[in-house]
C-alpha cells in the first residue's frame, strides 16, 4: 500500500511511525496543486491538511481509495465528488479540544488581564521609572461575574464554557445549527448573546450558516467593554468589519487565531489598525500543541488501519 502525505510540514516534528508501519509512506513538506497531482498518481492513500481535493486531483489518482484529512475541517475536499468516485474521506475529530480551549483562554486572559501590556511595560523600563509600584494607568478587568458567550457549543465550546464556569462566569451560547443540544447552559439568540456577553468566543465550523455571521452591525450591538476571540474559523467574523469596529471603539479588543486567508496577507486591514493594541494575533496555532499533534498522527494511522482492515 502506497501512502503519500502531501503537506507533512503541517505536522511539525511529530512521529509518523505508526503510519509508516502500514505501508510505503512518502512525505512531502508541501505540495502545489500541480505537484500534488503528480505525487498522488500511484497512491492508495493521500494524507493532507490544506491541499485542495478537486476533480483534477481525483482524475490524477486512479488508484486512490482513501483521503485522510490531517485535522477536523474538510472544506478543502470535494466530499461529494469523492463519494461519486468511490474514494473514502476520513478526518480526525476531538484530537485538539484541550489545545484549542487552552489557546482560547490564553487569549481571553490576555485581553482581560493585559499580560501583553504589562510585559512590555516592565521590559521597556517604564516600570523602573514609574513613580509608584503599580501601573496605575492600566488596570485589568476581573472575569468573575461576567458573561461568557460561546458561538458554537460543540466539544471545544463546552470545554471553554466549563473553564469559564470555574472562573465564576455566567455562560450562554448561540447554536449555529439552530438546535441547542447542550442543556448545561442557556441557548440564546445571536442578538441576545451579542448584547449580553462580556467575552465572546467562537467555536463554530465555517459553512453557509456561519460565513460572515459577525459583521459591523453585530459589533454595534456588543458592549463597548466586550472582547471577541476567534479560534474557530476565519470568515465567521468579517475581518474588515472587525478592523473597523476596533478602530471605532465599538468593542474593547479582540484576538484571532484563524483568518480567511492563511498565512494572513500583509495587506489585510487587520495589519493596519489605527489602534493595533486592541488586537492580539496568533498564527493558527490553537490545534498545534505537542500532545494534540501526537493524537492526530495516531488517529490518522488508525483511520488507515481500520479502513483497510
Amino acid at each position: 500500500m502506497k501512502i503519500v502525505f502531501l503537506d507533512a510540514i503541517s505536522m511539525g516534528d511529530v512521529s509518523l511511525e505508526e503510519m509508516a508501519a502500514l505501508g510505503e509512506l512518502r512525505c512531502y513538506p508541501s505540495s502545489t496543486a500541480v505537484e500534488a497531482r503528480e505525487r498522488v498518481k500511484d497512491a492508495h492513500v493521500a494524507c493532507l491538511n490544506k491541499v485542495v481535493v478537486d476533480q483534477a486531483f481525483l482524475d490524477a489518482a486512479p488508484r486512490l481509495k482513501l483521503i485522510c484529512e490531517a485535522g477536523t475541517g474538510i472544506n478543502n475536499i470535494d466530499v461529494k465528488l469523492c463519494e461519486e468516485r468511490g474514494v473514502a474521506v476520513r478526518n480526525v475529530a476531538a484530537y485538539s479540544t484541550d489545545s484549542v480551549a487552552q489557546t482560547a483562554w490564553m487569549h481571553i486572559l490576555n485581553l482581560c488581564g493585559r499580560a501583553f501590556h504589562y510585559q512590555d511595560f516592565v521590559r521597556s523600563g517604564a516600570y523602573s521609572k514609574n513613580p509608584v509600584h503599580v501601573d496605575y494607568a492600566h488596570p485589568f478587568t476581573e472575569i468573575s461575574g461576567k458573561t461568557l458567550g460561546i458561538v458554537g457549543m460543540g466539544a471545544i465550546g463546552q470545554k471553554v464554557a466549563a473553564i469559564g464556569k470555574a472562573f465564576g462566569m455566567e455562560v450562554i451560547y448561540f447554536s449555529t445549527s439552530g438546535t441547542g443540544h447542550c442543556k448545561d447552559y442557556p441557548c440564546v439568540s445571536l442578538e441576545d448573546l451579542l448584547q449580553r456577553a462580556d467575552v465572546i468566543s467562537i467555536h463554530a465550523p465555517y459553512n453557509e450558516r456561519t460565513a460572515g455571521l459577525i459583521g459591523y452591525d453585530a459589533f454595534k450591538k456588543m458592549k463597548r467593554t466586550a472582547v471577541l476571540v476567534n479560534t474557530g474559523r476565519g470568515g465567521i467574523a468579517v475581518e474588515a468589519d472587525l478592523a473597523r469596529a476596533l478602530d471605532d471603539g465599538l468593542i474593547k479588543g479582540a484576538a484571532l487565531d484563524v483568518y480567511v486567508k492563511e498565512p494572513l496577507p500583509l495587506e489585510s486591514p487587520l495589519m493596519h489598525l489605527q489602534h493595533p493594541e486592541r488586537l492580539i494575533f496568533s498564527p493558527h496555532i490553537a490545534w498545534y500543541s505537542i500532545e494534540a499533534r501526537a493524537r492526530l498522527a495516531h488517529e490518522m494511522a488508525e483511520n488507515i488501519r481500520k479502513f483497510f482492515a
